[in-house]
């Protein structure tokens, strides 16, 4: 009798260790063994393609309107100054609201990859999820209820039975969790591609609105240049000419000055820990280096009378980007009706650099700054008639050659 009972267990325990050994073969091996599909990375695909279309609702809400700044420009067409100033207001507005938009591109095409890499590992686990279950549905069917009978009438007692009732029935809920981690990951892939095709939308929306921007910057720009082009055209007198554009200069040398006369006053900023050590300037406007106005005395382009250009202009489509060409403290960045938006640096030892006509200007007052650091964007305010950087520098109160410094 004790050897029948021992023969019954040893079968039995063959048959639940065969049992064991196909689950963990099927699903251990098999199924991924990162964490199962949660309800938290459902809820944050579906949150994902929520804020895709918020984004593109916020877009439309945030577009420059063009009619109107117009508009608002014309009662300050009797004031050249005063309307030369608030017309640079707004292409600054609008170059900031570009820089956004470039970035927002930038961090879509970043979040586009990264969905993109998440749908291929779903699919991949829904792959190897689907593959192991067949494999399970086919054993299932193979064995039939075989395995299941085996055990019942291998019971030793009706304890054994209802113990190897439970087994199965853990058997069984396995397979259902099985079952619903494929169903989420099929729930799953189906939302990241959903998610995938907003976020590519979005993409789209973006960069038509940064075009639509850089369009109403650049018909800012040219109804600018008609009206300086218009002034210049009213005044018959040669000489009143001139004396317009010595005037302009004068005022601009003014401010440089005044501001060179604050640092000299400040012993703290005079006994700068920058000291400018005779080396070589980067390139302020490096991927542009076509001159377009040179250093020195030259044929003024619309008075034809020679004149010193006390800087010289590098040409380069707005929003380029502009860097310090050496290491220094900002004494100055602000808006002049002549320089427009403009950035001053000093590098010690009287050396200073100045940046002109920005369409954006990102450096501070008081910032200090290395050599390559973008410190503004290229731009057509104040005085010009044409995107350029206008770089000057200036050694003891006076501008020099800026070639004596650069590479």
């Amino acid at each position: 009798m004790s050897r029948s009972i021992c023969s019954t267990r040893k079968r039995l325990f063959n048959v639940l260790s065969c049992l064991i050994i196909v689950i963990l073969v099927f699903f251990n091996s098999s199924l991924p063994t990162r964490a199962e599909v949660t309800e938290e990375s459902i809820k944050a695909k579906e949150n994902q393609i929520s804020e895709a279309k918020k984004e593109r609702d916020n877009l439309s809400n945030a577009k420059s309107n063009l009619e109107k700044i117009k508009k608002d420009l014309e009662a300050s067409k009797s004031n050249l100054d005063k309307y030369i100033t608030e017309l640079d207001a707004s292409i600054t507005d609008i170059q900031n609201k570009i820089d956004e938009l470039n970035t927002k591109i930038d961090e879509k095409v970043a979040q586009i990859e990264k969905t993109t890499a998440e749908l291929e590992e779903a699919e991949r686990i829904q792959e190897e999820q689907y593959e192991a279950m067949k494999k399970r549905i086919k054993f299932m069917y193979e064995r039939g209820n075989a395995v299941y009978m085996e055990l019942f009438m291998e019971s030793g007692s009706f304890g054994d039975m209802l113990n190897k009732a439970e087994y199965i029935e853990m058997l069984s809920s396995y397979d259902r969790k099985k079952l619903d981690e494929y169903i989420a990951t099929t729930e799953l892939i189906q939302l990241t591609k959903e998610a995938l095709e907003e976020e590519k939308a979005t993409l789209d929306a973006t960069k038509e609105s940064k075009e639509q921007e850089e369009a109403n910057m650049q018909s800012l720009m040219d109804q600018k240049n008609a009206e300086l082009n218009t002034v210049k055209a009213d005044i018959n007198n040669k000489q009143a000419a001139i004396a317009e554009y010595e005037a302009e200069i004068k005022a601009e040398n003014a401010t440089i000055a005044a501001l060179e006369r604050e640092v000299a006053a400040d012993k703290e900023a005079l006994n700068s820990k920058y000291k400018y050590d005779g080396g070589m300037f980067t390139f302020p406007c490096p991927s542009y280096t076509r001159v377009s106005d040179n250093f020195g005395m030259r044929m003024h382009p619309t008075l034809g009378v020679e004149k010193m250009h006390n800087g010289v202009d590098f040409a380069a489509p707005t929003g380029s980007a502009i860097l310090a060409a050496y290491n220094g403290t900002v004494v100055a960045a602000d808006y002049n009706a002549t320089m427009g938006n403009y950035v001053m640096i000093n590098h010690g030892n009287g050396l200073y650099t100045v940046y002109m006509h920005c369409s954006a200007v990102y450096a501070s007052k008081g910032q200090d700054v290395t050599a390559g650091t973008k410190i503004a964007a290229v731009g057509s305010t104040g005085r010009s008639t044409g995107p350029h950087l206008h770089f000057g520098v200036r050694l003891n109160g006076a501008y020099v050659s800026p070639w004596n410094y650069l590479k």
